[in-house]
């Protein structure tokens, strides 16, 4: 029975294969006369599409042209206009040369004679700085009881700070070992560490 069953399956094969061929050459030939009808579409777009091309192009030159000749018939006119001003500005510039060099060389004269008279009178004198110490010195002293001027003081800190024994800012600024135990009460003050130093700066 398997026997006579084989060659009933290789009848279907070739039949399919048979099938396929004749699709496949179907298929192919539409295909190509698809791509024919393309081509022959494609050359009669572009023979109409050249064409307009080469009309844009002759009247672009045609324009080139004729600005290119306008462009040059306006310049010209614009030399010609430039050389006869010129030609009568060179004329007045003769005349009019010598003195206008006349008036500039007596300005000028005038105004460096009047700049040396004036030197002397306008020369700022300079006063001799102040040292630093000396500026320093001349200042209104520091009221030291006032504990409000050391940075990262206020007003109700510099009020414990004296109920605690503190009242000058030069105890701050250097400390005696008991001041120091005072001082120790306000860790907590933001900037505690930096105190003594802010201190000194105010003295």
């Amino acid at each position: 029975m398997a026997k006579k069953a084989k060659p009933s399956v290789d009848k279907i094969v070739k039949k399919v294969n048979k099938e396929f061929e004749k699709t496949s050459s179907q298929i192919e030939g539409l295909v190509n006369d698809a791509l024919k009808q393309f081509d022959s579409l494609q050359s009669q777009i572009e023979e109409p599409v050249r064409k307009l091309l080469k009309e844009v192009n002759d009247l672009r030159e045609r324009e080139m042209q004729r600005f290119n000749e306008e462009f040059e018939r306006r310049l010209n006119e614009f030399h010609e206009l430039q050389s006869s001003i010129l030609e009568r500005l060179g004329i007045a510039a003769k005349e009019a040369g010598t003195d206008v060099k006349k008036l500039t060389d007596e300005v000028s004269k005038e105004a460096s004679t009047a700049a040396k008279k004036a030197a002397p009178k306008t020369k700022p004198k300079t006063a001799p700085k102040r040292p630093a110490s000396t500026a320093k010195k001349a200042a209104k002293p520091v009221d030291k009881s006032d504990l409000t001027k050391v940075k990262g003081i206020g007003p109700a800190t510099a009020k414990k700070m004296k109920d605690a024994g503190i009242t000058s800012i030069e105890q701050i600024a250097n400390p005696s070992a008991a001041d120091k135990e005072k001082l120790k009460a306000f860790k907590s003050l933001k900037g505690y560490d930096q105190l003594s130093a802010e201190a000194k700066k105010v003295l």
